[in-house]
């Protein structure tokens, strides 16, 4: 079994975790990259396994890090507020152990791919893959921000808001849900598009299909985040299209993994946020 070790590097108890571990994942398969400082291109790696120490964010890095070279994951929970991160770290050698490890069920979730294109030009000028959100936002926190939506080249409305995003189901627990957003299960395929702080108050959040082609376009200049991470200024002449990645992310459902009980734990459903540090 090939496996590649990935983290984040700069996060507390990320390297530790991985030195100490090392070696006993080396028992059950070589590791052909280990990587915590995102320098490694491993979107045409072959491998098993990629095995993802930390949060959310570590899971994000690594999505884009691989590209449309999608393997396998296990997420190794660290003690932060993560959905994805499901495996805690005295789990994950019992779970390599285990002789039908590469048959155990792999849930795929849905990417969307995001390109930005300039000045009304055919030719895109960023393109990326995401797992969680697309954010358009005005240039500043305090400044709203006026664009247009349209699904496949149909007018769907003006929004003026703070910002406007574009969330997978997976994201639908993320900046889409702090904006009113519902929660997708995570295996739905669907897109949400939440306003956030609407001027129009019967502006409201939005389900359609990931097959649609989705195009954003501001009427001023604002900022363009994509998985919490900016990557341009947008201008008016400018246009975001959405579409549905042709790979999708995937992750080795571990046994005892609970969809609604990772909800009511980190949501804190009861009263009870199960916060760990």
């Amino acid at each position: 079994m090939k496996i590649i070790l990935l983290g984040n590097g700069h996060r507390d108890g990320v390297l530790d975790a991985a030195a100490l571990l090392r070696p006993e994942i080396e028992r059950h398969g070589e590791v052909v990259i280990a990587d915590f400082y995102g320098q490694e291109d491993i979107s045409r790696v072959q491998a098993d396994v990629v095995i993802v120490f930390g949060g959310d964010g570590s899971i994000l890095r690594a999505v884009n890090q691989m590209g449309q070279n999608q393997i396998p994951v296990i997420a190794v929970h660290l003690g932060t507020l993560s959905f994805l991160s499901t495996v805690r770290s005295n789990e994950l050698i019992p779970l390599l152990s285990r002789s039908d490890l590469l048959r155990l069920p792999v849930i795929e979730h849905l990417l969307l791919e995001c390109k930005l294109f300039r000045g009304g030009s055919n030719g895109f000028d960023i393109s990326r893959i995401v797992l969680n959100e697309i954010l358009v936002q005005g240039e500043t926190v305090s400044r709203i921000i006026s664009l247009g939506l349209h699904v496949d080249g149909d007018f769907v409305t003006n929004y003026r808001c703070d910002g406007l995003i574009l969330s997978t189901p997976v994201g639908s627990t993320a900046h889409s849900l702090s904006a009113g957003g519902p929660i997708l299960r995570n295996d739905i395929d669907a897109v949400v598009i939440s306003p956030i702080s609407p001027h129009t108050l019967s502006n409201r959040p939005l389900v359609d299909s990931p097959d649609r082609v989705f195009e954003i376009r501001p009427h001023q200049k604002g900022i363009l985040i994509l998985d919490g991470v900016e990557v341009s200024k947008v201008e008016p002449d400018d246009f975001i299209r959405i579409s549905r990645a042709k790979c999708t992310f995937k992750t080795i459902d571990a046994p005892g993994n609970n969809y609604y009980k990772t909800l009511r734990k980190k949501l804190g459903w009861g009263g009870n946020l199960e916060l760990e540090f």
